[in-house]
């Protein structure tokens, strides 16, 4: 467990290990993208004092996300399309491990084949 700052910024660093990934601004938000798409958005560093928000794109784990009480489908029709937005309050605990596995799926569906393959070859 995390606080939502330390839990922010080891998922940023996790995003950024990934195969061809970056970090971009669009919309006041923070976005980790691999080549042109988004597969996090995170809160900026301004907005971390009233909370950490992170929305990502799930499959298989969208079901038991969903369950969870500080989830919710995604705005702007994006909930559609499988995405899954978390909250947490400035003093919350976060459970990290479940959120990078979480970061690691939606970079699994949204970044090309060949992306995924160097991902699987790493380990």
């Amino acid at each position: 467990m995390a606080n939502i700052w330390e839990a922010c910024e080891t998922i940023r660093q996790f995003g950024l290990t990934l195969p061809e990934a970056w970090e971009d601004y669009p919309w006041e938000h923070r976005a980790l993208k691999v080549r042109k798409k988004v597969f996090v958005f995170l809160p900026n560093e301004a907005s971390l004092d009233s909370g950490f928000n992170l929305s990502l794109k799930l499959r298989d784990s969208h079901d038991d996300a969903m369950d969870q009480d500080y989830t919710e489908p995604t705005g702007y029709g994006m909930g559609r399309h499988g995405w899954v937005s978390a909250s947490f309050k400035p003093d919350d605990e976060v459970d990290v491990e479940e959120l990078l596995g979480w970061v690691a799926e939606s970079y699994r569906l949204i970044a090309p084949k060949k992306c995924v393959k160097e991902l699987d070859a790493l380990g």
